[in-house]
C-alpha cells in the first residue's frame, strides 16, 4: 500500500504545483486577477496565509514557516499511518492527503501564503477559494472516512 500511496503523494504534489504554476504565469497575468469561465466558476488569485478557508488569516497569521512545518510533519505522520494500513481506500486517501499536504507548504515556503484559485459561485454566495491540493485532502479525507465506516460494518458481531 506504501508504494500506491507514495505514488498518488507524489502525482497530486506535481500536478498541485503545475497546476499552480500556469494558472499565475500563463493565465491570470492581469492585475485584476480574475477570469470568468462559467456563470458558476471563475479562476481567481487569491493568497491564502491562513488555514483552510482562510481560517486564522490576516492581521497576526500564522507565520507561514510554522504552517509549513505543521504540513510536513502531518504528512510525516500520515506516512506511518500509510505504511501500516492494508487497507487500498485509506492508503488512497492518505496518499492524497500527504500530497495536497505537501502542495500547499511548498507554497507556504515559495511565496509565504497558499495560492488559491478556483472559485465557485451560485446566485451570489461563494464558497472559498481553493486549489487541487485542497481538492486532493478533503476527497483524501472523504475516502478513509467512507473506508472507516465500511470496515466497521465488515467486523464480526
Amino acid at each position: 500500500m506504501i508504494r500506491t500511496g507514495l505514488w498518488i503523494a507524489t502525482l497530486v504534489l506535481v500536478l498541485d504545483q503545475a497546476s499552480k504554476w500556469w494558472i499565475l504565469n500563463q493565465v491570470l497575468t492581469g492585475p485584476d486577477g480574475f477570469l470568468p469561465l462559467a456563470p458558476f466558476f471563475n479562476l481567481v488569485r487569491v493568497w491564502n496565509q491562513g488555514i483552510s478557508f482562510g481560517i486564522l488569516g490576516g492581521e497576526g497569521a500564522p507565520a507561514p514557516m510554522l504552517l509549513a512545518f505543521f504540513s510536513f510533519s502531518a504528512a510525516f505522520l500520515l506516512m506511518i499511518w500509510l505504511g501500516r494500513t492494508h487497507r487500498p481506500w485509506t492508503g488512497w486517501g492518505v496518499g492524497l492527503i500527504v500530497g495536497g499536504a505537501l502542495g500547499n507548504a511548498v507554497d507556504r515556503l515559495r511565496y509565504g501564503a497558499v495560492f488559491d484559485f478556483l472559485d465557485f459561485h451560485v446566485l451570489g454566495a461563494h464558497w472559498p477559494a481553493f486549489n487541487l491540493a485542497d481538492a486532493a485532502i478533503s476527497a483524501g479525507v472523504t475516502m478513509i472516512v467512507i473506508d472507516t465506516l465500511l470496515e466497521r460494518r465488515e467486523l464480526p458481531k
